[in-house]
């Protein structure tokens, strides 16, 4: 069946090759046929469909790409940002209090809070979520973990180096090695990706190395995340070894930004973790100032970021980073898509998935104009209705 929404007051397009990507295009209509958008224009030149949709003058925006979150856990550590609140600094091992829960969580218990995050996700208009692991630490919770999440999504990330355990505490380097051999043997049919931490209290940049080229070896695509407590080598491993993206940035030299922007890897900023930690947040006009391509993302996670909402994330990111509503929008979406590296999202064009959010809103300015408000008016994804 043909769907086409029509008189769509401003329709952020995202348009691949647009010499102007953030521009938006008034009074439009979109068609989706079997997933796809298969046209896009002028309302008054429609073409016609068995189902119409008139969006009122609204704005329509593609669906958000949030290509950083770790959706699979037990537990919470409210406790943990109570005290952060008080003054109290975040630290790297705040990881490990979320272990024990996720151990001890039976796949149903994880599936299903899994299951709640997403419908969180689908109703602030995210239709595509990369899912790490990372909460189990041992072989046979990091495996469960990376089985729960590609039941929902392709964009599964093996995140064994998230921090040494406390049963490895005396013997880090022991770790590596169960990280690199065991448990990367067990998580990689069902993972796409390779990720590690490479920060102080973490791992050093002679370890997130071999953990990265164990994974590129066992068909991995390599992501880092890097420079969120302090500066470190991180970024330069990333952009050496083509990583897809380098997450948090939170810390960047000169000379990180000058590597970012000479290469392909994309820079995902994470407003939802500085908002949580108190940290200082990025300043995103000197990356996007500097030829960095930059992406946004929830970082949902018990302890740094306890956020599925994108739009709250725009406008963290419009209000405190530096960057105009438009650039965000793009950020999260066609930005999310890059880092990624996904062509087939992220865009409203004939042949892309018809991945689309309808906003109760006449443009997409009011996601950062009106924080806080339920703005997501009805979500498609693959065609079909989600939210």
């Amino acid at each position: 069946m043909r769907t086409l929404i029509t008189n769509i007051g401003e329709l952020t397009t995202n348009a691949a090759g647009s010499a102007a990507p953030h521009h938006a295009v008034q009074d439009a209509a979109v068609l989706m046929e079997d997933g796809l958008i298969t046209w896009v224009g002028r309302a008054d030149e429609a073409p016609g469909a068995e189902e119409i949709i008139d969006a009122e003058g609204r704005a329509v925006i593609p669906g958000f790409v949030d290509s950083h979150s770790h959706l699979v856990f037990g537990g919470d550590r409210a406790a943990e940002f109570e005290a952060r609140m008080a003054g109290q600094k975040y630290a790297a091992g705040g990881i490990r209090s979320t272990v024990a829960a996720t151990r001890a969580a039976t796949d149903d218990e994880l599936r299903a809070r899994l299951r709640g995050f997403l419908d969180e996700m689908h109703a602030q208009g995210t239709t595509t979520v990369e899912i790490k692991s990372g909460y189990g630490l041992d072989v046979e919770t990091e495996e469960r973990l990376v089985r729960l999440a590609a039941e929902v999504t392709p964009e599964v990330t093996f995140l064994g180096a998230h921090v040494v355990p406390a049963d490895y505490a005396d013997d880090p380097e022991g770790y590596v090695d169960l990280v690199t051999g065991p448990m990367l043997e067990a998580c990689a049919p069902h993972a796409r990706w390779i990720d590690v931490f490479c920060e102080t209290g973490a791992f050093s940049v002679e370890q997130s190395r071999r953990v990265l080229e164990a994974g590129i070896a066992r068909g991995l695509a390599p992501r880092v995340h890097a420079s969120q407590l302090g500066p470190g080598g991180g970024v330069q491993l990333a952009v050496e070894l083509g990583a897809a993206s380098i997450d948090h940035g939170t810390y960047l030299t000169d000379d990180d930004v000058a590597a970012l922007a000479a290469s392909e890897t994309v820079l995902t900023l994470l407003p939802g973790v500085e908002f949580s930690t108190r940290q200082p947040y990025p300043d995103a006009r000197r990356l996007i100032d500097a030829g960095v391509t930059v992406a946004l993302a929830c970082d949902t996670n018990p302890g740094s970021s306890f956020t599925s909402s994108m739009p709250f994330c725009i406008a963290v990111a419009v209000r405190d980073m530096g960057m105009t509503p438009a650039e965000a929008v793009w950020a999260a979406t066609a930005g999310g898509a890059r880092a990624l590296r996904r062509e087939d999202i992220g865009v409203i064009a004939p042949g892309y998935r018809a991945d689309l959010v309808l906003l109760r809103a006449p443009s997409r300015i009011h996601l950062a104009y009106r924080p806080g408000v339920p703005l997501v008016e009805r979500v498609w994804k693959d065609g079909v209705q989600v939210a």
